[in-house]
């Protein structure tokens, strides 16, 4: 195996070990009582905190990665004879050279606000949902996100809608009415969370393209704004809702295993970003979205085994619809956007980037769903 197959190996591993950990520990944190505490909009609250920790600290080595990289492009020039020079070949960016300084003004918080009123709508239906289904019903209670994204975009944008788009959305319709009817333990507020998750996540699709300008198209930018906003607007939401929960969880709030795993999912929630973008770079859009699909299916068939849910036929092939409605409608749209030489790869990539800033990385299988 040479060493580009070896990198795109580790990448897409990389990419499903985060992905799959970041769900299972948020399931933990969120439903059971014994590690965390019964306050999601808290452990939401503390995970945006350690978003903007991890964004400030990597801009701060982003600041010191960007003069190292000034520094070493001043020596490419190589004098020789005198009048002579001969250029070397440009010196390779470091990896924290991408991070902007983490600065926080009124002018553009402001402008960024109605993105990050959505932006808490979202992460929190998105908690409830998983703290009130089973982790291998979690997909399919999620899986009407490019429903909404094609409804929304069509109403705001005026994006037309295909025949065959419109094809691969009653397929995942269907997957989603079969997972439901197939679930054992099904919850219909569990369920009601994921719908309301998935409408917030095209309405932050939406946004995010909008305010992207006010961060100079900068997704690191945006993902600091939008995760300061969202860490004083959830402020009063957990005085209001969990107040008295977290006064009687003191012991809980004491442990230091407590503390170390809500940490952890607080920096799985940013590295997902991070990850998904290598692995578009690293592979293909497309690539990324059969990586994200098949990823998708083995979380919800390993929850069976771990969790201890008990599958059942109607609840196994919704699984599968879903995702395979979601799939066929990928290639359905690299098809439409593909006018020649790869432009509908380029579109989707741009896409899948920019969109990381809306949701500072916790939008876990979003970016795959909306291509």
């Amino acid at each position: 195996m040479n060493d580009n197959a070896m990198y795109i190996a580790s990448v897409v591993a990389t990419y499903w070990v985060v992905s799959i950990s970041m769900v299972y520990l948020n399931k933990i944190l969120m439903s059971n009582e014994g590690i965390s505490v019964p306050a999601p909009l808290f452990v939401t609250w503390y995970q945006c905190v350690v978003t903007c920790l991890i964004c400030w600290a990597c801009g701060l080595c982003g600041q010191r990665a960007q003069r190292a990289d000034a520094d070493r492009a001043k020596y490419a020039l190589v004098p020789l004879n005198e009048g002579q020079t001969t250029t070397s070949s440009p010196p390779k960016p470091s990896f924290f050279s991408q991070f902007p300084k983490a600065e926080y003004s009124l002018g553009p918080a402001r402008q960024i606000f109605p993105l990050s009123l959505v932006f808490v709508g979202m992460i929190t239906f998105n908690n409830l949902c998983l703290k009130y289904v089973e982790v291998s019903f979690y997909n399919v209670a999620r899986s009407l996100t490019i429903v909404f994204n094609v409804v929304l975009s069509r109403v705001f944008l005026g994006i037309p809608t295909s025949f065959r788009t419109g094809l691969c959305l009653a397929v995942v319709i269907v997957g989603f009415l079969m997972g439901s009817h197939g679930e054992l333990n099904f919850s219909l507020i569990g369920t009601v969370c994921g719908v309301l998750s998935s409408l917030f996540v095209s309405l932050n699709s939406i946004f995010t393209k909008k305010v992207l300008p006010v961060v100079d198209d900068n997704h690191w930018k945006l993902t600091y704004y939008n995760n300061v906003n969202a860490s004083l607007l959830f402020v009063p939401l957990v005085l209001a809702f969990e107040g008295d929960i977290l006064k009687s969880s003191a012991e809980t709030l004491t442990s230091d295993q407590f503390w170390a795993a809500m940490t952890v999912a607080g920096f799985f929630g940013f590295s997902i970003g991070i990850v998904t973008v290598l692995q578009i770079k690293a592979t293909s859009p497309l690539s990324h979205n059969i990586s994200g699909t098949a990823k998708a299916a083995v979380q919800s068939l390993m929850a069976f085994y771990i969790w201890g849910n008990e599958p059942t036929v109607m609840g196994v092939l919704g699984i599968f619809t879903t995702l395979g409605g979601s799939l066929l409608y990928t290639f359905v749209k690299m098809g439409e956007n593909s006018g020649g030489g790869g432009q509908g790869q380029l579109v989707v990539r741009k896409e899948a980037e920019s969109e990381m800033g809306g949701g500072g990385g916790r939008r876990e299988g979003e970016v795959t769903s909306r291509v």
